[in-house]
């Protein structure tokens, strides 16, 4: 990581705060704020402020009325994507099942919550990061990293190796009683880890003393196994990418919800501002115009000057709300169907849909979870690369050339009837165990299957036979 171009040397700090300088910056890293803000409904409009012009010059008006409506698409945008994929458990396949139990009981039970996160946080930023490492009690653990956090040294254009990774984020410190903010940095190889700060002064990366109180080197590997300084081989790292753009679902909808959040939020305004009927007094024989609404709401009269011209005209002024809702659904239908979503108060729905529909309607949401369930299993083959060198370390059963299958169990919309009459008339065209794989009801195949031989009823044929596969004869 140094370059030499006989004229400068970088050394690796001045490398680190490069990066850390043009990505603080960068697109990639605005657009990764900016998703995570507008999942958490922080649009842009809520910070819209109304001005007016006094000597040409604009002033904020605090007076008019200022309704900030953020609409929170994004967020069910999300929502939906994610537990559509990644919500039901997902299921490992293995030949060796003695080696695949070992590698579920080392990723943990919890390892399905944090697949979800991963989902949420790759869809909103374009990327997410999971650093695995080994505790101090010896065990294999996985981490979520902020995206924000991370700046990858990719080997290569297609961003698929990596050559090294910045970390950094702030911590809180105080120097007596006074709080400041400290800039952690940490620089992984796939040999080690070294620890740095930015020195805010003097704005230069400089190692973290702190890191390095008990004398150890820079160079003491990723952890420890029994005392002895060890690497995992690779930058323990592994990325989980939104679609092959690394970008963040926002970018496609964005200017869609800020001016869905715009519209909705003027017509607001309009209807705080103005009245229906603005009425023009001639000869009024009243006193002031709050005399006029006094007597017009009690006595539904009034009086006036008796005068040739005298009398009560009225404007009456009218909002188009067809014009404003037909924008508004315009531009709703628009956001789901370029964010690949499904508008679940959409008329297409209906009361009972068929199955053709459903996959018609869920079409653009497949298609997006197409792209994040690719990038997911080539991450979740990278961690078991990580998890067999963890079992190498720790002399447990390995199998390396033993492949592991990943299924994504989508959370698919289905006509609960339709699918049950179908599978009625299955009945002895396929396996007995396909049937039960397919019916709505039955969350766990092989317990389902347990059951049934236990009930055994009598006065019926048992669907499955001791020593028999499903449906055999």
């Amino acid at each position: 990581m140094i370059f030499n171009n006989n004229v400068n040397i970088l050394t690796i700090p001045e490398l680190i705060k490069i990066y850390i300088d043009e990505f603080n910056v960068s697109k990639e890293r605005r657009l990764m704020i900016e998703g995570e803000k507008y999942y958490k409904v922080e649009n842009d409009i809520l910070n819209r402020k109304m001005v007016r012009y006094e000597d040409e010059r604009p002033v904020e008006d605090e007076t008019k009325a200022n309704n900030k409506l953020a609409h929170g698409f994004m967020h069910t945008l999300v929502d939906d994507k994610v537990n559509y994929l990644l919500l039901k458990p997902y299921t490992l396949t293995c030949d060796d099942k003695e080696y695949l139990k070992i590698v579920e009981k080392v990723l943990g039970k919890r390892f399905q919550k944090k697949l979800t996160q991963l989902g949420t946080e790759a869809s909103n930023k374009g990327i997410a990061w999971l650093h695995v490492y080994i505790d101090s009690k010896g065990q294999f653990r996985t981490i979520k990293i902020p995206s924000e956090q991370i700046i990858p040294i990719w080997v290569d254009n297609d961003h698929e190796e990596l050559q090294a990774v910045i970390r950094y984020y702030e911590i809180e410190v105080y120097e007596g009683k006074e709080k400041k903010y400290v800039t952690k940095i940490e620089y992984w190889t796939a040999d080690n880890v070294e620890y740095y700060v930015l020195d805010n002064e003097k704005r230069e990366v400089i190692l973290d003393a702190e890191m390095y109180l008990d004398g150890s080197s820079s160079y003491d590997g990723h952890f420890k196994i029994n005392n002895t300084p060890s690497n995992w081989g690779k930058v323990p790292f592994i990325y989980f990418k939104n679609n092959d753009f690394e970008l963040p679902d926002l970018q496609f909808v964005k200017t869609l919800i800020d001016d869905y959040d715009k519209t909705r939020s003027d017509v607001s305004n309009l209807l705080d501002e103005i009245k229906n009927v603005v009425y023009i007094l001639k000869g009024y024989g009243g006193s002031s115009l709050s005399e006029f609404v006094r007597d017009l709401a009690y006595y539904h009269g009034i009086k006036i000057d008796p005068d040739d011209d005298a009398g009560v005209d009225k404007i009456e002024n009218n909002i188009n709300i067809e014009a404003a809702k037909a924008h508004y659904e315009a531009l709703k239908k628009d956001i789901f169907d370029f964010g690949q979503g499904v508008d679940k108060n959409s008329d297409k729905l209906g009361n009972n849909p068929s199955g053709i529909a459903l996959k018609f309607i869920y079409s653009g949401l497949d298609l997006k979870c197409n792209a994040l369930e690719g990038w997911f299993k080539w991450a979740l083959e990278e961690l078991f690369q990580f998890v067999n060198i963890y079992l190498g370390i720790t002399k447990q059963h390995v199998s390396g050339d033993k492949e592991i299958t990943i299924v994504f169990n989508r959370d698919i919309a289905i006509n609960e009837s339709q699918a049950i009459t179908d599978c009625q008339n299955s009945k002895s065209i396929i396996s007995d165990e396909t049937i039960i794989t397919n019916h709505p009801w039955v969350e766990n195949v092989d317990e389902e299957i347990k059951r049934i031989k236990k009930e055994n009823k009598p006065d019926e044929p048992p669907m499955f036979k001791e020593g028999n596969q499903a449906g055999d004869e």
